[in-house]
C-alpha cells in the first residue's frame, strides 16, 4: 500500500461528475488532498446547483465542462486541464443507459450510447495518455459494468458499449504498461445511482407492438430493479468509489486488470478463470518479453 504522503497532491480528473460514482469520487479524493478536475455537461444550466456545491465543497474541486460525446468539447476541456498540468489519474465515469427490447431500439440510440460509453472513454484517454507516457507514470481507470463480461436481455445496446470498452481497456493495458501507465476496470453490479431512470424508452414503436407481451417486460424489470436499489440494505455506490480509492492507492504494476464490485452476478468468477488464459496471448504471440500487464 502506498504511504500518505504519495497518496495525497496528485492531479485527478474525473467525468461525469454531476452525479452518481462520479460525483462521489470528486468529493473523496478532494478530501484527502487531491486536486481534482470534475468534468460535466450543462454546468452553467441544470448542473448549475451541481456544479456550485461541489465547489463548495472543497478548494480542491474545479469544474470542467464537458461533453464526453463530442470531440471538440473534449479537447477543449482537457486543454484547459493540462494547461494547469498533467494529470495522474484518470476516471472515466461518464455513462449512460438504456433498458428495453434490443431490437427496439434504433441505431441512433445506440450510437448515442457508443458516443458516451466507449467513444468518450477513448476521447479522455487519448487526451491525458501522452502525459502520462512522458511523465513514465499515471492511472487510469474505467468503469465498465458486470455487462461487460456477460449479456443480459433488454441490455444489448448498452451491453455493447461496456464490451467494447473492456477489450479497448484490455489491449491497451498491455501496450502503455512499459511507459510505466496502468490501466484499470472496474465492474459495477445494479447500484442506485439514478443511471437507469435517466435511459430513454426504445424508439422503434412498431417493433415494441409485434413483441406483444413481452415488450412491457423490460418496464416492469426496470421498476423493480429501481425499488430494490433504494431499499434499506441496497448496494451503497460509495463501495465503487471506494474501489477506486484502492485502486490509486496500490503500487504501480501491481493493479489487477478488473475489479468487480457488489453484486456479482458470476463475473468475479468469469474474470478469476478467463483473465490468465487472456493474459497468456502475451506470451502465445511472443510479446512478453516487449509488453507488460499481465494481471498480477
Amino acid at each position: 500500500m502506498a504511504s500518505a504522503e504519495a497518496r495525497v497532491g496528485r492531479t485527478v480528473a474525473i467525468t461525469g461528475a454531476s452525479s452518481g460514482f462520479g460525483e462521489g469520487a470528486v468529493r473523496a479524493f478532494a478530501d484527502r488532498g487531491d486536486r481534482v478536475w470534475a468534468t460535466m455537461r450543462d454546468a452553467a444550466g441544470r448542473n448549475a446547483g451541481k456544479k456550485a456545491a461541489l465547489e463548495a465543497h472543497s478548494a480542491n474541486i474545479s469544474i470542467i465542462e464537458m461533453d464526453v460525446s463530442d470531440d471538440a468539447s473534449v479537447a477543449d476541456g482537457f486543454a484547459a486541464i493540462l494547461a494547469e498540468g498533467p494529470v495522474d489519474i484518470l476516471i472515466n465515469n461518464a455513462g449512460v443507459m438504456y433498458l428495453g427490447l434490443t431490437e427496439a431500439f434504433s441505431v441512433a440510440q445506440a450510437q448515442e450510447q457508443m458516443e458516451t460509453n466507449y467513444f468518450g472513454a477513448v476521447r479522455a484517454m487519448q487526451a491525458v495518455l501522452p502525459g502520462m507516457r512522458a511523465a513514465g507514470a499515471g492511472l487510469i481507470i474505467n468503469t465498465s459494468s458486470l455487462v461487460g463480461r456477460i449479456s443480459p436481455p433488454f441490455f444489448g445496446t448498452y451491453t455493447a458499449t461496456k464490451h467494447a470498452l473492456e477489450g479497448y481497456s484490455q489491449a491497451l493495458r498491455y501496450e502503455v504498461s512499459p511507459f510505466g501507465v496502468d490501466i484499470a476496470i472496474v465492474e459495477p453490479g445494479p447500484f442506485g445511482t439514478g443511471l437507469l431512470s435517466a435511459g430513454k424508452p426504445p424508439a422503434r414503436a412498431d417493433v415494441l407492438v409485434s413483441y406483444g407481451d413481452l415488450a412491457g417486460v423490460p418496464t416492469a424489470m426496470g421498476a423493480h430493479f429501481a425499488a430494490l436499489l433504494t431499499s434499506e440494505g441496497a448496494p451503497d455506490p460509495q463501495w465503487v468509489v471506494d474501489a477506486y480509492l484502492r485502486l490509486a492507492d496500490m503500487p504501480p504494476g501491481r493493479r489487477p486488470t478488473r475489479t468487480v464490485v457488489g453484486m456479482t452476478w458470476g463475473v468475479d468468477r468469469i474474470n478469476a478463470e478467463t483473465q490468465a488464459l487472456q493474459d497468456a496471448i502475451l506470451k502465445e504471440m511472443q510479446l512478453d518479453g516487449v509488453l507488460r500487464g499481465a494481471d498480477a
